[in-house]
């Protein structure tokens, strides 16, 4: 009698303990909530070179312009030739990758963005905005929000330093959190992206904000060393890119 009342003891123990939050520093917060992956671009420059890469392998070098989507993804492109100066448009399903510069445009706009809103300064860095860097693309079949059908479309990889386990996808559709603003002045609050298109292994999901808890076993379960310092009822959407950062950092060792 007296074991069995132990061993309860010791399971609820146990169990407490394993329920436990894990208190960060201000500074641990701060960290976790910067902002690590590339900033989403939708509309590619049509003044610089973008290049095609084929799944057969050819390559095709040219200017971007005109682009089909649905949903905001990218599912056929239309390409002028560097040097022939033909036209050439490729849909997603013949497409592996895709390499582009962002517009002008959009990058402008961006920047009033990141100024509107004071909790960006904390968090993002502008660079990010005025990226004169390509973006990548990939051809990736997904389900459009987890409701259509499976289709190849282009999408892009945001977080190509540390995307070798997780690979994090721009959302074009995505919306962020909401802040305040009194009389015109830059916003306080809000401005965190709710979702994303996510891969690891054979499985590609849109993820958003309200279904982080329930997919994260999923996404840091096989890493015990990760979710003992990042335990799912201690952790935020709002640390999401330094999560999958710090579990990829952490699972290659």
């Amino acid at each position: 009698m007296r074991l069995k009342t132990l061993l309860l003891a010791l399971c609820v123990a146990s169990t407490t303990a394993f329920a436990q939050k894990v208190k960060y520093s201000k500074e641990d917060i701060k960290k976790m909530e910067t902002y690590l992956f590339n900033e989403g671009f939708n509309t590619p420059s049509p003044k610089k070179t973008s290049t095609i890469i084929l799944k057969d392998g050819t390559t095709y070098k040219g200017f971007c312009n005109k682009i089909e989507t649905k949903k905001g993804q990218i599912y056929e492109v239309a390409i002028k030739d560097s040097i022939t100066k033909k036209n050439a448009t490729f849909t997603a399903d013949q497409i592996n990758e895709m390499y582009v510069y962002p517009s002008n445009a959009e990058k402008i706009a961006k920047v009033a963005k990141y100024m509107g809103n004071i909790r960006n300064f904390g968090t993002k860095k502008l660079t990010k905005n005025t990226n004169n860097d390509r973006i990548y693309f990939v051809n990736q079949t997904v389900s459009l929000k987890n409701k259509k059908d499976d289709k190849e479309f282009l999408m892009q990889v945001i977080n190509p330093g540390f995307d070798d386990i997780i690979s994090v996808y721009h959302d074009p559709r995505a919306k962020e959190t909401t802040g305040f603003s009194v009389m015109g002045s830059p916003q306080l609050g809000g401005g965190v992206i709710k979702s994303y298109y996510v891969k690891k292994g054979n499985k590609v999901m849109w993820l958003h904000k309200d279904d982080f808890e329930d997919n994260y076993d999923f996404l840091f379960g096989d890493n015990q060393e990760f979710t003992k310092k990042y335990p799912k009822n201690s952790v935020e959407w709002d640390y999401f890119s330094f999560l999958v950062s710090e579990y990829t950092a952490m699972t290659n060792g």
